[in-house]
């Protein structure tokens, strides 16, 4: 459920194409579902379909610790109310358990992803505009966190492009992408080893950069720690870092950045229509 599907139930029961009982019936569903197995009462899981409305981000599926039937399961109750899906960190059991339960679903081998557009995902492609954000990545040991941040993103409509093997190590590879780099609303910047990517990109580009540290390197990368520690001291100001492996939680910053700069936008152009239109009189 989003803001517009809310919007849109409420103007059928304003011009009486829906009863007020129907759109109670829908609207029971929110916030919170309990899904258990059978008559059991303790729920292992509770879904969140008031999350869209609330942040503009549905809940996404985290698979490690679950089982292949829980998933399927969670994925059924999402689909069977249009809101789609996305499972993250899913091994190829359960992303073959996905696929054989919905012949719709898109999977994303390196991503380790597997998602079910929503009934509305070219009205929010639509509604999104044309800013994009650029994920790009060090090297190709870091695609699959880039991919991970890419699918994220497809899944809530805004456009995203991808630039990926483009480390330090061969600086000219970042200098020649600058064109690219300038055209992005947001920049995700994707690095293991050294983890200095985002600062040099952090040093070219005006816009937000959010920066993902991987576990990609060498014994003294200490699993992602190095990067992220060098990511955290920065020497480019404001770039912003979330967790190690972090794809998702990167492409959800970037998602809330390009919402609240949507907002902000429609209300400077709604109080200048009424200037306008007050003006005018």
């Amino acid at each position: 459920m989003t803001h517009e599907r809310v919007l849109e139930l409420l103007a059928r029961v304003a011009s009486g194409e829906t009863s007020a009982a129907e759109a109670l019936d829908r609207l029971a569903w929110l916030p919170v579902e309990r899904v258990g197995d059978g008559d059991t009462p303790t729920a292992w899981a509770r879904l969140d379909h008031h999350r869209a409305v609330r942040q503009g981000i549905p809940e996404a599926i985290y698979c490690p610790g679950k089982t292949a039937g829980q998933i399927v399961e969670i994925c059924r109750r999402f689909a069977d109310r249009g809101a789609g899906f996305l499972a993250t960190r899913a091994e190829p059991a359960v992303r073959a358990a996905v696929a054989a339960a919905f012949p719709d679903v898109i999977v994303n081998e390196a991503a380790r992803a597997v998602w079910l557009p929503a009934v509305d995902i070219e009205e929010r492609r639509a509604s999104a505009g044309p800013a994009m954000t650029l994920v790009v990545a060090a090297g190709t040991a870091d695609v699959p966190v880039g991919e991970e941040a890419v699918v994220s993103l497809e899944v809530l409509g805004r456009p995203v492009e991808r630039l990926y093997d483009v480390g330090v190590a061969g600086l000219h590879r970042v200098l020649e992408s600058e064109a690219d780099l300038r055209r992005a609303a947001v920049v995700i910047a994707v690095a293991g080893m050294d983890g200095a990517l985002p600062s040099v990109i952090g040093g070219l580009v005006a816009s937000p950069v959010i920066a993902v540290p991987t576990s990609s390197g060498y014994g003294t990368s200490f699993g992602g720690v190095a990067a992220m520690l060098t990511m955290l001291n920065s020497c480019a100001s404001g770039v912003t870092v979330v967790n190690i492996d972090n794809g998702y939680g990167a492409a959800c910053a970037a998602a809330r950045i390009l919402q609240t700069l949507s907002r902000v936008g429609n209300e400077d152009r709604a109080r200048s229509a009424v200037v306008m239109a007050a003006g005018s009189k």
